[in-house]
């Protein structure tokens, strides 16, 4: 049966369950970050924030704040970026999930330019940190609209530089192309979610009714492999 894809779902998902850990936790961060390094995604955040960054001055450092960094991908390209293009970053990542925080610390451990720090970005205490440019690469999803909409909204307002929102577009296409390339992962965890997470992502009009509601100027455009990213530049 052809998938509906009309509204967006709002079932939770498995790793929305903050306290998990364990191997099962471990494997699923280190699949969807491959799956979404084998897609293009990561590319399209680092293209993003080229973008914002294009004339700014390298002699300043720039603060970038990565919202549910999981284990830390995102940021360990984005250091390689900076230093191979003559820029000095400050990287900071966030999640809410302790066991996925020690992971990226882990892995990043030859990154100076890299920390990491467990909290919830919807808490007074996020609302504390300071950043030129912040990150919401596979994160906005997990929200329901008006959640989602007022983090952007807070993110827009603090960020110095602008936001970047790379996330999956909700489509039928979408979801049967995640089930032919992790056929054979073993990973159930990760399958499922990685199913519900499409069915809980956004549609161009979805975004495109956020940006109208914001003062900053906004860029959305379409990318393969069925994501949008979503550049917000102040």
């Amino acid at each position: 049966m052809w998938i509906d894809t009309t509204l967006r779902s709002k079932e939770q998902e498995i790793m929305d369950d903050l306290d998990m850990s364990g191997d099962i936790l471990i494997d699923s961060l280190d699949k969807i970050a491959t799956i979404n390094q084998f897609l293009g995604g990561n590319q399209l955040t680092i293209n993003g924030v080229m973008q914002l960054l294009d004339g700014y001055p390298k002699d300043k450092t720039i603060s970038i704040v990565d919202l549910g960094c999981g284990n830390g991908d995102m940021l360990r390209a984005l250091s390689k970026i900076a230093k191979s293009n003559g820029y000095t970053f400050d990287l900071l990542g966030i999640d809410a999930n302790q066991a996925t925080i020690d992971y990226a610390i882990e892995l990043s451990k030859d990154y100076d330019d890299i920390s990491y720090i467990k909290q919830d970005v919807l808490s007074p205490e996020f609302q504390t940190i300071e950043y030129d440019i912040a990150l919401c690469t596979l994160f906005l999803h997990h929200f329901e609209d008006d959640i989602a909409f007022n983090l952007i909204e807070n993110l827009e307002q603090k960020s110095k530089i602008g936001v970047i929102v790379n996330d999956l577009h909700r489509h039928p296409m979408a979801y049967y192309l995640f089930q032919l390339i992790t056929i054979f992962v073993g990973n159930h965890m990760m399958k499922e979610d990685g199913k519900l997470s499409i069915r809980k992502a956004f549609k161009r009009q979805d975004f495109e009714r956020f940006a109208s509601r914001l003062k900053s100027k906004s860029q959305i455009k379409w990318k393969w492999a069925f994501r949008y990213q979503w550049i917000i530049s102040k």
